[in-house]
C-alpha cells in the first residue's frame, strides 16, 4: 500500500483509511468529536501543521484506536 506523506515532517495521517475501515464519513466524525470539517480534512490530507493531544485523544476515542494507528512516519 502506498502512503502519502507531508514531506515536510515525514508524517502521515491515516484518518481516510480508518473512517473507511469503520464506514464513517469525515462529517460524521466531525460531528461526534465537535471538530470543524475543515480542520479535520486538513489532517486527512496530510496539511496539518500541529494537532492539539485533546483533538488527539477526541479522535483516536471516536475511531476506537490507538494514536500510533492515526500517525505513521513516512518510510
Amino acid at each position: 500500500m502506498a502512503r502519502r506523506t507531508d514531506d515536510a515532517t515525514g508524517v502521515h495521517c491515516r484518518l481516510d483509511e480508518l473512517l473507511e475501515e469503520r464506514g464513517m464519513t469525515l462529517t460524521e466524525l466531525s460531528r461526534t468529536v465537535d471538530i470543524t470539517f475543515a480542520n479535520l480534512s486538513a489532517l486527512k490530507n496530510d496539511r496539518g501543521r500541529a494537532i492539539r493531544f485533546s483533538t488527539l485523544t477526541a479522535i483516536c476515542a471516536a475511531l476506537d484506536c490507538e494514536i500510533g494507528e492515526l500517525l505513521v512516519l513516512s518510510d
